[in-house]
């Protein structure tokens, strides 16, 4: 019913407690969900998930927070992706929360690394004809920009993907609805401080959502705080479905669909 289409099960908060994940994940009809990849490092463990549990896939790819990790190639991703259960390129994007010039810290000129990295990410997925992951954090400006110049404007051989944990303003979401991306709503979305958020899931068509936890962080009210899993996006489901006035069945449903539509592949 439910699909959690964004979650880190081979995370350490997580990895250890798969067999209860899994129960409570039947109990609340959370019947697939999607095992992100954020370094070379962990993608064994990550693809390793997907090739084990039916209900599982994975993705390939290198976060833009983190540094000192193995650097991904256009081969790297290129090959891994063409292994059994991987559906996109990603967790890839910019992120320059962290950054601030005014206390010493790095300029926008200084993450040139990021932006390279998401380059390769974009034209790996373009190359290998799949969707692309993308965070983006204080970077809204030049995630699209770059995704403009690297042909990411939704026609003919564009890899499209998902702007996942979606936390920007509807003029971001507009643009990259645009481009032909879909966004992806977490339990932020129930958070009392996101009503502006919730206006932009008001609006989103319903046909270009997704859902997901993004666990182990960021759990939904009632759970706020507490470790995240995938048998909490229901939660995530009910605050659409309630400012949609749609059954929560029917947000199911097709989020469900867009996932398929999106993910080549996953369909149970």
């Amino acid at each position: 019913m439910f699909v959690d289409s964004h979650c880190h099960l081979s995370y350490p908060d997580l990895a250890g407690q798969l067999p209860q994940i899994r129960a409570a994940m039947a109990e609340a009809r959370v019947d697939r969900a999607l095992c992100i990849c954020t370094t070379l490092e962990e993608f064994e463990d990550v693809h390793a998930l997907a090739m084990r549990y039916d209900n599982f896939w994975a993705t390939v790819g290198v976060h833009p927070d983190n540094e000192g990790v193995a650097e991904p190639t256009f081969d790297d991703l290129v090959r891994r992706s063409a292994l059994p259960r991987i559906v996109a390129i990603g967790e890839t994007g910019l992120d320059y929360y962290q950054m601030d010039e005014r206390k010493g810290g790095r300029s926008v000129a200084d993450l040139q690394w990021q932006r390279d990295r998401f380059r390769t990410h974009i034209r790996a997925a373009r190359h290998v004809r799949m969707p692309l992951v993308i965070h983006t954090r204080a970077s809204s400006a030049d995630t699209l920009a770059i995704l403009r110049e690297e042909g990411e404007d939704g026609g003919a051989g564009s890899a499209g993907g998902v702007f996942h944990c979606f936390t920007e303003t509807a003029a971001v979401a507009r643009a990259a609805l645009d481009l032909g991306f879909y966004i992806s709503f977490s339990g932020i979305l129930t958070f009392k401080s996101a009503a502006e958020l919730r206006e932009v899931a008001a609006f989103v068509p319903p046909d270009r959502m997704l859902i997901e936890t993004d666990s182990p962080y960021l759990a939904p009210v009632p759970y706020r705080g507490k470790t995240n899993n995938p048998s909490y996006v229901p939660y995530v489901a009910r605050q659409i479905a309630q400012l949609r006035n749609m059954a929560v069945e029917d947000v199911a449903a097709v989020t469900s669909a867009n996932f398929e539509r999106l993910f080549a592949g996953v369909k149970s």
